[in-house]
């Protein structure tokens, strides 16, 4: 890797309400001996001898906290937080316009990562930003090891498609910022206001080609209250 190398930045998305966790905080804040996922995820930036800043993207009713938590866990590449918004997209875009406020240079490499995912791994971080550094972008996705049904009613199997032709997106997804920066712009222009992620942003606004970094099952979504159960466990035996 060249020694003048732009800025990476990590952008992790902790914004969401995590409705579906019954949990009286949201899940990302969900703590396991004093430590929160979020600042199990940071960690794993903060670890990576690439990545220069980590900004948090959360409700700022919750900055004062996501600070101490950096503080606690000693991340030192932490810089602060942007202010969520009321959907995951909002969130995205605050995030982006928050970076683009705070004077991030055009060709600083921004890897989008969600929170909820503390087990994304050294490898994962890697690639994402080799890709960027040579194609432009990064896609993180995995293949299933279980095949796919098609069904219209949630009841009954109409037929099912091959699993060798799907990879489940997941994140860190890496653009560089003037790319970011282009996409929101094309976003505004054709009123799309509203999306799931990163990763259907750029498909509905038809951005060419998006290069694919392997995943892998580790690297989950924390959703559920069992998914909260399997990272306690896996915790214990795959952290620090």
């Amino acid at each position: 890797m060249k020694q003048d190398k732009p800025t990476i930045i990590a952008l992790l998305l902790a914004g969401g309400y995590g409705l579906r966790i019954h949990s009286s905080r949201p899940k990302q804040f969900i703590e396991t001996d004093g430590e929160s996922i979020l600042l199990h995820t940071m960690k794993a930036f903060e670890r990576h001898p690439l990545v220069d800043e980590i900004w948090v993207v959360c409700n700022p009713e919750w900055s004062s906290y996501v600070q101490k938590q950096a503080a606690i866990g000693q991340v030192g590449k932490f810089r602060q937080t942007l202010p969520s918004g009321l959907t995951s997209y909002d969130s995205l875009v605050n995030g982006i316009r928050g970076l683009e406020q705070k004077g991030t240079g055009a060709d600083s490499i921004v890897v989008v990562h969600e929170s909820v995912r503390p087990f994304v791994s050294h490898e994962i971080i890697t690639n994402n930003v080799v890709s960027c550094l040579e194609h432009g972008n990064a896609v993180t996705a995995t293949y299933s090891h279980e095949s796919y049904l098609q069904t219209a009613d949630g009841n009954t199997s109409q037929g099912f498609i091959a699993r060798d032709r799907l990879m489940r997106a997941q994140t860190p997804i890496t653009f560089c910022m003037h790319d970011l920066s282009e996409i929101l712009r094309r976003a505004e222009e054709r009123g799309i206001t509203q999306s799931q992620s990163l990763f259907t942003l750029v498909n509905e606004i038809n951005w060419k080609p998006l290069h694919i970094v392997e995943g892998g099952m580790l690297n989950f979504k924390i959703t559920l209250p069992l998914d909260v159960e399997i990272y306690n466990r896996l915790r214990s035996i795959n952290y620090d």
